[in-house]
């Protein structure tokens, strides 16, 4: 043991004195684990918890495997009591940290953490979490990222006395439960609002008018009845982007309903180019993709914007009339499980997608009147700003929680 003055920025007031620095395998019983023979059937399939580093996500604890293992399989592996914290210490994810809810095995990407008596398993995961990018960057760049045993186990870092450790990790953890269950809360919504527009576009549940009647039958019309299709940029190369006008990013698109104004990119465009702008209510879909699932994902612009231009890899479908189909509308319609079901059977291609703007022109969807487009857009449209007040909700109590973390441990 090395002694060092060592005290972090932000404290509880009750204790005083430095923080002493000792190596991982001090405060720690660290085991590395093993897979239990995959020849044998009879090992795997089981209640038991097998964790492999596809298992740690974003959530703090191990709360389900994609393998479980029988109880042979499970007694034939490397047992990590409930609490302990798991670091994954090979491969692309090295850095990535959870802890236990119950007893598991877990595989040899994985270095398991049972603290001692003197130390928290709480504080070693907060720590961890806090040091992981930092300690990834000690497995070098080879083609298979490792950080042996022996280094990991060597690791050094400022631990207080237990008391404190405590102190710190249940403050800690009061913040993971939050930010938890604001996860919880937005994929809840998340999965509302996914069946009610199902509902809502099969026309099983159905919005009344101002006066409580029933809005007249919805009406099918084929795109190319409603709408036109236009290109995006043509004739750019690498060396044309990053200054100039705003155009629409192939992202915007793609992992938006609507057009987020603030994220154009830039492009050259001369003077006497012929260049297709976009406008207020012009539906965009992405032309190609890497799976099918992903083909002619849509974005709406719901903002009135002057030059702006379109990205190469997608392209942009134009209503002749947006009270046939309202902007607002389109957004949720060309995102609806039932028209994605229908625009992904024109994927064509093997390892890269791509669909046809003739075929696009073909498919049919059911419109309603524009009052009830609008009814439906505005109760939709709230969901997703709900949805959206919650991702911002979490995303700044991830940010809090990093702050702390900078000024509560050495």
């Amino acid at each position: 043991m090395t002694e060092v003055d060592a005290t972090p920025d932000l404290r509880f007031p009750e204790f005083e004195g430095n923080w002493k620095n000792y190596s991982l395998s001090k405060v720690a019983k660290i085991t590395t684990g093993n897979t239990p023979s995959t020849s044998k059937k009879e090992y795997y399939n089981g209640e038991y918890f097998f964790v492999s580093p596809v298992d740690l996500n974003d959530a703090r604890y191990v709360i389900r495997t994609q393998t479980t293992l029988t109880e042979l399989g499970f007694n034939s592996g490397r047992k990590i009591r409930r609490g302990s914290t798991l670091f994954v210490s090979i491969g692309s994810t090295i850095g990535k940290v959870a802890q236990t809810v119950c007893e598991v095995v877990t595989n040899q990407q994985i270095n398991a953490l049972e603290a001692n008596n003197l130390n928290s398993d709480d504080f070693i995961y907060s720590l961890l979490f806090k040091y992981g990018p930092k300690i990834k960057l000690l497995a070098g760049n080879q083609a298979v990222p490792i950080l042996n045993k022996t280094d990991f186990s060597n690791l050094k870092f400022f631990f207080p006395e237990l008391h404190e450790q405590q102190k710190i990790a249940t403050f800690l953890i009061t913040i993971d439960e939050r930010i938890q269950l604001l996860r919880k809360n937005k994929i809840m919504l998340e999965e509302y609002k996914k069946g009610v527009t199902q509902q809502l576009f099969s026309q099983k549940i159905r919005f009344k008018d101002k006066n409580g009647n029933s809005f007249p039958d919805w009406k099918e019309k084929r795109l190319g009845e409603i709408g036109i299709t236009f290109n995006g940029l043509t004739g750019k190369t690498k060396v044309d982007f990053g200054e100039g006008r705003p155009y629409v990013q192939y992202m915007q698109i793609f992992s938006n309903s609507k057009i987020n104004t603030n994220e154009f990119g830039l492009v050259k465009i001369e003077e006497n180019e012929n260049q297709s702008k976009v406008q207020y209510g012009d539906v965009f879909f992405t032309t190609s993709s890497e799976t099918p699932n992903e083909i002619g994902t849509a974005s709406v612009m719901l903002e009135e914007v002057g030059d702006v231009y379109l990205n190469s890899f997608c392209f942009g479908f134009r209503p002749h009339s947006l009270t046939e189909l309202v902007p607002e509308f389109s957004r949720h319609l060309f995102r609806s499980e039932l028209f994605r079901r229908e625009i992904i059977k024109l994927a064509q291609g093997s390892t890269r997608f791509n669909m046809s703007k003739v075929e696009f022109t073909k498919l049919r969807v059911l419109l309603p009147k524009e009052d009830e487009q609008i009814k439906i857009a505005t109760f939709l449209s709230a969901l997703d700003d709900s949805i959206e007040s919650i991702r911002t909700e979490v995303n700044s109590s991830v940010e809090y929680k990093k702050g702390l973390l900078q000024k509560m441990f050495v």
